[in-house]
This record gives C-alpha cells, structure tokens and sequence, in this order.
C-alpha cells in the first residue's frame, strides 16, 4: 500500500539531543537478517563493531540510542533489509515506552510505523492489525495540549487507518476494513481542515482510500458500492497523467462487472484499458496483463464472433510478455496455457499440440523435469493424443519411464518404432 504523505513519516525520536553518528561508535552490520524475537549471547544491536565501541553504544542515553535506531531503521528500509528494519523499528518502541510512557504520542507513532513495516515490507496483516490497534487505542488517550500537537495526532491517525484498513483487506475482515477506510476518509477531511496536508497528496490518498473501498465492497458482494468508487477514482485520475493508475481502476471494474455477469460491459472496460496502456506503455507487463484478460473474457462469451478478437488478444499478450519479461517467465507460459486450451476449444488441436511441445524444453529448464509445469503440459499433450485415438504416443507422453516402452536393443523393437513413427520415449505424433 502507498505511503499516505510526506508528514507521516514523522520520526519516532525527536530529542533535542543530537544523536551519535554510527561512525563514532561503528558501522553496523548491512547483513543482518535477525528476526525481530532473536536472542543472542552478545547485543546485536551492532554486531561488528569492536568491544569498545559496543560498550560505548551500551553507554549512551536512551534518548541518543532512540534516535539512532530511528535513523538506522530507515535507512534499513531504503535498502530494503526488511527484518534488521522490523528489529530496529522494536527497539524503538521499547525505547519510547520507557522514554515517555504508555500514553505519549510517540510510542502511538512508534507502534503505527511498526505495523505499517509489518505491512508493506513484510506482509504480515495481523501484525500490522494488532500494532495499530495499539497505536490507535494510545492516540485516544493523548493530551494534546498545542495546535502542533493536534496536528501530528490527525497525521499518526490516518496512517493508522490507512495501514489497519490494508492488512484488514489482506487477512479478508472485510468488516474492519470497511471501517477503516470510512474513518481514514472522515480523518483525511479533518487534516485538511487544519493545512496539514497539500492537495495533491489529498488527492493520492483519496485515490487510495476510493480503490481500495471499491475492493471491499467487491469482496462484500456489493457491487454497486463498489463501482460507484470506481468511477470516484476515474474522474479524479482524469487528466492526471498516470495511465498505470487509471488501467487499474478500469481492470477492477471489469471485474466487478464480469462477477455480476454482464461480460459487454467488461470488455468495455477492459477495452479502455488496453487504449490506455498502448498508448502510454505498449512494452510494459501492464499492457500484456490487459491484453491477456481481455483475451479471457472474449474467449469465454458465448458469441461465435468474440473468438477471432480473441485470438488476436492472446497472441498480443504473449508478444508483450516475451518482449517485457522474457519468453521464460512464468506469466509468458501461463498466457501460452491459457491460449492452447482456446485453441483446443475452437478446434485447433494440432497447433495446440505443436505450441507445448515447443515449450516442454524451457519448461523444464524453468520448472524442473518434475515440475506441475511439465507435467500438465504432457497431460494436455497426451490427452489430445487419445482423442485422436493415438494412444500408444499418448501413453509414452503421459508415462515416458514405463518399462513397457522402454527402448531395448533388438531388431524387432527396432521395426515396432519405425511403424509407430519415432522413438518410444520422444512426444512426436505417431500411430
């Protein structure tokens, strides 16, 4: 989930008190993946640093450590080492209980940048869930005494519902996330009113908040509600020159519409978002992803007519995956299975067949010999063998290791594979 804006990252550590760089007492290890729980022998606060200089850390005041590990969290998140952040960013809460007490603004701030790490770096929601609980219940029994204060309560506030709504939707309490997001619009509203966000951040979060109701309201089963945010978020993106956003909007749109099953009104949608994304990003994978569901949904209308548009569709989409993610990847040869069961439908087995036995080599080098991936692709090779009424090559492509047709070194054998067209072992027609 995107950040919500550039005031939420307020710093945990705000003592007047500067901080100890980490080259006066050593640099940390970057290496460190040590979960948030470990205990080790020695502090592994800074693990590669000198007996003194450790000692000298140990020796600083909480509120010098707090700042530091404030700062040093950060930086682990810019280099993306998820678990030495989640460690640090603990150590913080820790230190603010301790600094400032159960019910300060800061450890409310401590405990919503927690969950929010949980969240976006990890992807853990009922983490998430549980530290902004936490800070949420803190914020309410904040004194706020000055306008400043005020203000940073409202900003720690939407980023708690922000962060609860997301991890809600993600362990599916849609209930929660419903309300989450309801109190993260009503919060954004009141942070307005005090100048404490500008209207272009205002408006990202609207678009956040609309997109991920509209989620919500899909999971609920409540359509209407649900496409109603949609539209919210297409009038907002209009003319705002992010054409991965609004393919977006329009791709959960036809979703929603496919799900009440009015699968012209889909395409539609769906049709606005391929125009957007040729148009702005024809070589990225968001262009093959639409190219590739609309070729879905055209190939399962029920009119005759839909199946050549589809086939155009799929063979679009494979282009755009090979071009943006390599022939090899997983979505290129999940577009390619997609494409040979249409082609097995409209009739079309023998390209089928030909399209899989092209793949089965990058397959396995991809997948592995014992993959899911190699064994379907030989199961649909094979089952097109038997209702051909080939069923010697579908047996030596559905079981290659049976003895039954394994190669032995006599003339006989030798006469029995020129009759039945190759090798015992290989996945060529015969029969």
């Amino acid at each position: 989930m995107a950040g919500v804006h550039a005031e939420s990252r307020t710093r945990v550590g705000s003592s007047e008190r500067p901080a100890r760089s980490p080259e006066s007492v050593g640099s940390p290890s970057s290496g460190v993946t040590a979960s948030p729980c470990s205990s080790e022998p020695q502090s592994p606060l800074l693990p590669a640093q000198t007996r003194g200089a450790r000692e000298e850390f140990i020796m600083m005041a909480p509120e010098e450590k707090l700042q530091y590990l404030d700062g040093r969290a950060q930086a682990r998140q810019d280099n993306q080492e998820s678990d030495a952040c989640i460690q640090d960013l603990v150590r913080c809460v820790a230190l603010c209980r301790l600094l400032y007490g159960d019910a300060h603004l800061k450890l409310a701030q401590a405990h919503a940048r927690l969950a929010k790490a949980y969240f976006q770096l990890k992807g853990w929601g009922l983490q998430a869930q549980q530290h902004s609980a936490l800070a949420r219940e803190m914020l309410a029994l904040c004194s706020s005494c000055t306008s400043e204060d005020e203000l940073q309560v409202v900003v720690c506030l939407l980023d708690v519902h922000l962060t609860h709504g997301g991890a809600s939707l993600h362990t599916a309490t849609l209930e929660e996330a419903e309300f989450s997001f309801l109190e993260a619009e009503r919060v954004l509203g009141e942070l307005h009113q005090l100048c404490g966000i500008n209207q272009e951040e205002k408006r990202k979060t609207e678009l956040e908040i609309s997109t991920c109701l509209s989620r919500v309201y899909r999971s609920l089963n409540r359509p209407e509600e649900a496409l109603s945010r949609c539209e919210k978020s297409v009038l907002w993106l209009k003319d705002g020159g992010k054409p991965e956003k609004t393919c977006c909007v329009y791709r959960d749109m036809a979703a929603i519409e496919q799900d009440r099953g009015h699968l012209d009104k889909a395409i539609e949608h769906l049709t606005e978002a391929h125009a957007i994304a040729m148009s702005h990003c024809p070589e990225e994978p968001e262009g093959a992803q639409i190219s590739h569901s609309l070729a879905l949904i055209l190939s399962s209308a029920a009119e005759p007519h839909h199946n050549d548009s589809a086939g155009c569709y799929f063979e679009e989409s494979l282009s755009a995956y090979a071009n943006s993610a390599g022939p090899e990847d997983p979505a290129f040869f999940t577009a390619q299975s997609d494409f040979c069961r249409f082609l097995l439908r409209c009739g079309q087995q023998e390209r089928c067949v030909e399209i899989q036995k092209a793949s089965l080599a990058k397959k396995r080098a991809t997948f592995g010999d014992l993959s899911a991936e190699v064994a379907d692709t030989l199961l649909l090779i094979g089952s097109v063998e038997m209702s051909e009424g080939r069923l010697k090559p579908a047996h030596r492509t559905m079981m290659p290791g049976d003895p039954e047709f394994a190669v032995r070194p006599s003339a006989q054998e030798d006469k029995s594979h020129s009759k039945s067209g190759g090798h015992p072992g290989s996945v060529r027609d015969g029969g």
